[in-house]
């Protein structure tokens, strides 16, 4: 006998979530069925909804705008760390480790999964960029294979601005290869800032020495 409609309607929607199967949204289904206090969830995601808005500057979730982290001004506006999503500013915050601002892709660029540039906040990031001066932009995505593609994505986007002042550096590789930023220890994540390292691949123009004039030939000539 097939599930009442209202309970198949609500496994659909667990289902909705990411990495949430058929079974999963089943056993979840019913857990809200046997807790009366599930109810509280149905809440919280209205309260969620309705007073979490994106920070304009940075892109990270809050509930102000600007976020709290872009009106402190004692952090250092000069030094942004550009991450893939709002859960490794959360991993960065709590290793005490950094002092300055950030700014949230929302997303890492992976195509053979839809993920475009036009679907990042990179654009924002480049206007911003513009608008601010950091002198220091640090790549701070996830060591992996998204992770680099989507650091290489954005570095040749900075240099296309043609700031040559502009330092670009990468988080340092004792970073283990295929982690994700927010499961790392804090010390791990110390030691990343404090050894990041620049990672241009494009050097500023040399300046061309001006020629010598050639000198005259000798007058008493053979």
């Amino acid at each position: 006998m097939a599930y009442p409609e209202p309970f198949e309607a609500l496994v659909a929607a667990f289902e909705r979530f990411p990495g949430i199967g058929r079974r999963s949204a089943e056993r979840l289904a019913f857990h809200v069925l046997r807790d009366p206090e599930a109810r509280e969830l149905s809440r919280a995601i209205d309260r969620a909804l309705e007073r979490t808005r994106r920070c304009a500057r940075c892109c990270n979730v809050s509930e102000t705008d600007p976020c709290s982290v872009c009106a402190d001004e004692a952090r250092d506006a000069g030094l942004v760390c550009v991450v893939e999503e709002p859960r490794h500013v959360e991993a960065i915050e709590r290793s005490g480790a950094f002092n300055g601002r950030y700014h949230v892709l929302m997303g890492a660029f992976n195509p053979a999964e839809g993920t475009e540039p036009q679907h990042l906040t990179l654009q924002r990031l480049l206007d911003r960029v513009r608008r601010e001066k950091p002198r220091e932009v640090i790549l701070g995505t996830d060591p992996d294979a998204e992770g680099e593609a989507t650091a290489s994505l954005v570095l040749a986007a900075l240099e296309g601005l043609g700031r040559d002042d502009l330092v670009i550096t990468r988080l340092a590789r004792g970073l283990p290869a295929g982690s994700a930023i927010e499961y790392l220890h804090r010390g791990v994540l110390e030691d990343a800032l404090s050894g990041r390292r620049p990672v241009r691949t494009r050097k500023p123009p040399r300046a061309t020495p001006p020629k010598r004039a050639r000198e005259p030939a000798d007058s008493d000539g053979e």
